[in-house]
């Protein structure tokens, strides 16, 4: 039973692995054969193009062949073109080559010449580093000096007001509260009713200290040099101090009282002027003690008194340039005014030359015309032509004497005259002007003195005449020095004195002179006796009016008919 079932089962077996075999077949002929015919008849058409395109190549070869025997006649013109091709190409490669070699030279300079400026650009960057690193250093060095002597000076004063709390015990410290106290009451009443002539201090004073050849250039470098210590001793950490003892507290303290004080130091600074030294350092040491009052309130900040004199060192000299650059000013003034009087009195002296030298002619030729009718006159007239010889050699010599005068005058550069001259309407009794002139005619000078500048003309009390005039009038100007009426420009030569004094001192040199005692002075005096009048007069004050109205007209009618003159001179 079991062998009929084994029989009949393998047929179904073989029939299944010859349908899968079956199977096999047709997918191998499915994925091969099919392509292996499209590549064949790819293959095919392929090669049936390369054929045909062989075929065109060989054809288009033998025409090229054709084509390049037939050109062969110009054979030695393609040589030609060929050779200068060449030629070009040769050229060009030198030229780049030329090129390249120029262009390493230059590289190389180049870089010679940036390593030379880079060299000398660090040797100027290393001597300007050297000059910054000497300057901190200077810095530092002047900083640590300052501080030096800041604590030095603290020490000092420290150990003195010890001394003074030994021997004076709380007497010290209430007599020292006082004077602060004090000091700042007066601030506050300054600050209240301003700086009156109680603080004026002279200039002269800062002056006394300073050698003769001391300029304004010099007073300028000492002004920059006071700024320089200020800025430093803040830098340095000494320009104030704080009971502080947090740091930033201190230092935000500090900061603030500086600020205060520098901000109304420099304000008052900015006022200077060469007569009002007095009035600001006294605002200085009141804006001191006015900000060391209100930094009571931050733990004692207070400026140092070191700082304070530092300031007022700046003032000072801020004072000194300014006076002395005045000074300059008024000796080139001085200079230039003495030059013109030299000029108008040289001009004198030529033109007083020439009218007697005009003179002299005249008068020679008159006594020739004389001479020539005296020796034609009779004896009855002779003796009438003699008188007028006389007095015609007379009027000669007078000339002659004249010129010669005025050529003596004008060889000696310091003959002259000095005057003494008053005047009572302008300056008061007791005032005199002793000064000057190296004119032919003194009165000359006077006359200009007496211009618009006064209300009245001046007086003339003496006119001396000397051959060293300059040193005679500084003689005069010496004995009469505490008597000078501007004490502050002692140039304006006037003096409160007696008459009687200043001839004392002239005829103590030996010298005589014609003295006028008692001033005229009729301007004034007349004008006091209109003014008295006036008073109770209408009609004087009338009078006055209509006059006063005629000279205004008439200055009026002066003026046009001198702008008239001056269009007709242009046109």
């Amino acid at each position: 039973m079991n062998q009929d079932k084994n029989t009949s089962v393998w047929p179904k077996v073989g029939k299944i692995i010859a349908n899968i075999v079956l199977a096999v077949l047709n997918l191998i002929w499915l994925f091969v054969a099919i392509p292996v015919g499209i590549v064949g008849f790819i293959a095919q058409v392929a090669l049936n193009y390369t054929s045909g395109r062989s075929k065109k190549t060989e054809a288009e070869i033998q025409a090229l062949k054709d084509e390049v025997e037939s050109l062969s006649r110009f054979r030695e013109i393609s040589d030609v073109d060929a050779e200068a091709t060449h030629i070009k190409e040769n050229a060009k490669v030198q030229s780049e080559h030329l090129l390249a070699e120029a262009q390493s030279q230059a590289a190389q300079i180049r870089d010679t010449a940036s390593a030379d400026a880079e060299k000398i650009r660090a040797d100027a960057q290393s001597q300007v580093s050297a000059a910054r690193e000497k300057n901190a250093a200077a810095e530092v060095e002047a900083s640590k000096k300052i501080e030096s002597a800041v604590v030095e000076s603290k020490r000092i004063v420290a150990e003195a007001e010890e001394k003074a709390k030994e021997i004076a015990g709380d007497a010290y410290l209430v007599s020292k509260n006082v004077e602060e106290l004090r000091q700042t009451e007066t601030a506050l009443r300054n600050a209240i009713n301003g700086y009156g002539d109680e603080w004026l201090k002279p200039t002269y004073s800062l002056l006394d200290e300073l050698a003769d050849e001391f300029s304004y250039a010099d007073a300028g470098q000492k002004l920059r040099d006071a700024r320089d210590h200020s800025a430093t001793m803040v830098k340095a950490g000494v320009a104030a101090a704080c009971d502080y003892v947090e740091t930033t507290r201190r230092e935000t303290a500090i900061r603030f009282v500086i600020d205060a004080f520098n901000g109304k130091v420099d304000s008052i600074l900015s006022k200077t002027k060469k007569d009002n030294y007095g009035k600001l350092e006294r605002a200085i040491r009141d804006a001191y003690f006015m900000v060391n009052m209100n930094g009571q309130a931050f733990r004692n900040a207070r400026i140092t008194p070191e700082y304070l004199d530092a300031r007022l060192q700046e003032l000072k000299w801020a004072v000194v340039a300014m006076e002395l650059r005045a000074k300059e000013l008024e000796e080139q003034r001085r200079i230039r005014e003495q030059m013109r009087e030299e000029s108008r009195a040289r001009r004198e002296y030529e033109r007083a030359q020439r009218d007697a030298a005009k003179e002299e002619a005249i008068l020679k030729r008159a006594m020739e015309k004389a001479q020539r009718m005296f020796e034609k006159a009779s004896e009855d007239q002779k003796s009438q032509f003699k008188a007028q010889l006389d007095e015609l050699e007379a009027k000669l010599r007078e000339a002659e004497e004249k010129g010669q005068r005025a050529l003596s005058m004008a060889q000696q550069t310091k003959h002259g005259n000095v005057y003494v001259i008053s005047n009572v309407g302008s300056f008061g009794e007791n005032v005199y002007k002793v000064g000057m002139t190296r004119r032919l005619e003194p009165m000359d000078r006077v006359r200009e003195l007496g211009d618009a500048s006064v209300p009245f003309a001046f007086d003339v009390h003496a006119i001396i005449e000397s051959d060293d005039a300059p040193a005679l009038e500084h003689k005069l100007h010496q004995e009469l020095a505490m008597m000078q009426v501007n004490k502050v420009n002692p140039r304006k030569e006037f003096f409160r004195v007696s008459l009687s004094d200043i001839r004392a001192l002239v005829e103590k040199q030996g010298l005589s002179a014609k003295w006028t005692m008692t001033a005229e002075a009729a301007e004034y005096h007349e004008t006091l006796a209109i003014e008295e009048r006036m008073k109770t007069d209408p009609d004087a004050q009338r009078q006055w009016a209509a006059f006063y109205e005629r000279l205004q007209e008439s200055s009026v009618d002066d003026e046009d008919e001198l702008i008239s003159n001056e269009e007709v001179t242009t046109a």
